[in-house]
């Protein structure tokens, strides 16, 4: 990653952070989180002519990543030109982004109050948790150095870039043979690596290699590359085996502690213990959303931004219904003070 693609170098507005508030003044919405989903619903906010403050560590889920798929209109595009994009136009229409990471998260009277790392302070009517969520690869040594490149986890977003490859699948539980037979697809040459996910039924065995898939239920030692580039695998023995592309199954982990904070409730879900949401986003806490990531693990770029999007125009309503009740309340407070 270079400078000229990390968000911070994008254009402009932003706010200077140090001990005490951020500003004086009482945010509208405080976003937590400047990735897909965050910005997503920063702009559709600031369009709305909300005092918007987005608080961003600058660590999107696929900075590893140095290309997005699946994602209309950018197609290849890099994740974080992504990013500097959305900072560029939350920034044109008057939101305001500090770079900065939540550290804690509390409910104060008039709304809630968000403080950094380095002991500043916000405070804001309503609050957005944009946070995402932490992919937790298996300790194979010279897996993480491959991560976002030679190593990948979503069929959907690199799949169509492994066609004709040869593929292997790092199965971690027996649920994610499901991934090998999702990628069945798009090459004939697949092994699946079986050793993490222990014992797997006979029956799912069989069909794997009635589906011309190969399995392999030595331990892998280590991922080999060459001048960067992913070359196979190193089993528990010593032999080796050729490898063009690996897809892991990481354990996701949400990345919600300020939800957590607040006390927000949790479901179950096939990827653990997720903050729980309605389809627009209200967690169970009045007044806080959850959006991309840190609502959905499964939710790619797209669906993310979407969801992002979503929570705005719901938490935008409630604000315009919020200052229509106090204005009526006003005006009957001062019918009844005239008769």
């Amino acid at each position: 990653m270079t400078d000229a693609h990390s968000p911070a170098s994008a254009s402009a507005r932003s706010v200077k952070l140090a001990s005490g508030p951020i500003s004086d003044e009482h945010w509208d919405v405080i976003i937590i989180g400047g990735g897909a989903a965050g910005l997503s619903a920063a702009l559709i906010l600031a369009r709305a002519r909300r005092r918007v403050l987005v608080l961003d560590a600058q660590e999107p889920r696929n900075r590893f990543a140095p290309h997005m798929h699946g994602v209309l209109s950018r197609d290849g595009y890099s994740p974080l030109d992504l990013v500097a994009d959305g900072y560029r136009e939350v920034r044109a229409v008057d939101g305001v982004i500090a770079n900065a990471r939540a550290t804690a998260a509390r409910k104060i009277s008039d709304g809630f109050e968000v403080t950094t790392e380095d002991g500043a302070r916000a405070t804001g009517r309503q609050l957005v948790v944009a946070t995402g969520a932490r992919d937790q690869l298996p300790a194979v040594p010279g897996l993480a150095e491959q991560w976002g490149r030679g190593v990948v986890a979503c069929p959907y977003c690199d799949g169509y870039e492994a066609a004709g490859r040869t593929i292997g699948v790092l199965a971690g539980s027996a649920t994610g043979l499901h991934k090998a037979h999702m990628l069945r697809s798009y090459s004939s040459d697949i092994t699946v690596f079986t050793h993490l996910a222990g014992t797997i039924p006979e029956a799912d065995l069989r069909v794997l290699g009635a589906r011309g898939m190969r399995v392999e239920d030595r331990a892998v030692a280590r991922v080999i590359s060459r001048d960067g580039i992913l070359t196979g695998l190193e089993l528990a023995d010593g032999t080796t085996t050729a490898v063009d592309v690996v897809f892991a199954e990481p354990a996701l982990v949400a990345l919600d502690g300020p939800l957590q904070q607040l006390g927000a409730e949790r479901v179950e879900t096939p990827f653990g213990a997720w903050p729980a949401v309605d389809a627009f986003g209200r967690t169970s806490i009045p007044g806080v959303w959850a959006v991309g990531n840190a609502a959905n693990p499964a939710a790619l770029v797209p669906i993310a931004a979407g969801s992002g999007a979503t929570a705005a125009l719901a938490l935008n309503g409630e604000l315009v219904a919020l200052d229509v009740a106090a204005a009526t309340a006003q005006v009957t407070g001062e019918l009844g003070a005239q008769r």
